[in-house]
């Protein structure tokens, strides 16, 4: 079995204007890990996250999925690299003018060319993985509550079998009981798959329950990486402010008084 990481990030770079995003990120990811990236609003973890999507070009660095390097790739040899991911997206970001199993068969019907209905069996497999019935399929999104949104977003993200998953806030705007479920359906998924995750949240409750390891990203840079047990004892100041939430600290936001 291979001992490199499944990405390997160094040297990352973004700047925006004047404002520098990225400033030096180095991160490894290993096979079958799952990797959670905390930090406060504007931190750079979306950034980073699209930089390894692809949606964005970074200015400087390397990323590497693989062992093959990704920055420079375009075209059929992008769509290569992507089709090793799934993405849950902040919003579950699911088409309207689709069934709930068209949504979570896009990525097969669209971009594997499976025929529909295969598509449709594989759809209601992975809907029934995240605990949503047949009835289901067959609403729209808009017939959904948040909570059920999330599922099928998750279901899609699975549905492909990816090797490398990428959550981007998975449980924004949900209630405390359902992000706990989400959290559990996010793990079992993974572990079921085998694949390698990697998450961008400021939920530690969240962190907690689906990180293998931790990463803080501060300024541009990660500053802490560590097992998820170690966190409460991480020894940096900043990590220890972020977890607890406390506003004195090393972390100092930016507030408008009137």
């Amino acid at each position: 079995m291979s001992t490199s990481p499944k990405i390997r990030i160094r040297g990352l770079k973004k700047r925006f204007g004047s404002k520098q995003v990225l400033n030096g990120v180095d991160l490894d990811v290993g096979i079958g890990e799952s990797l959670v990236i905390i930090g406060g609003s504007g931190s750079g973890k979306s950034v980073l996250l699209k930089c390894i999507l692809g949606l964005i070009t970074p200015d400087e660095g390397s990323i590497q999925i693989d062992g093959e390097e990704t920055t420079g790739l375009s075209g059929r040899e992008r769509e290569r690299v992507m089709r090793k991911f799934g993405m849950l997206f902040q919003g579950g970001a699911l088409f309207d003018s689709l069934k709930v199993w068209e949504n979570v068969a896009f990525g097969l019907i669209q971009g594997r060319g499976t025929a529909k209905a295969e598509a449709r069996l594989v759809a209601l497999e992975k809907l029934a993985q995240v605990g949503l019935t047949e009835a289901v399929a067959e609403l729209s999104p808009a017939e959904l509550s948040g909570g059920m949104q999330k599922r099928v977003a998750l279901a899609r993200a699975i549905a492909t079998e990816p090797e490398i998953i990428f959550f981007d806030e998975p449980t924004t705007g949900l209630d405390p009981i359902m992000a706990d479920v989400i959290n559990d359906l996010i793990a079992a998924s993974v572990k079921e798959l085998g694949a390698t995750a990697m998450s961008i949240t400021h939920d530690m409750a969240s962190a907690r329950k689906i990180a293998d390891h931790i990463a803080m990203i501060y300024e541009g840079r990660i500053i802490w990486h560590g097992a998820v047990a170690e966190i409460d004892n991480s020894g940096n100041d900043h990590v220890d402010q972020f977890i607890n939430g406390r506003a004195e600290g090393p972390i100092q936001m930016q507030v408008t008084r009137p």
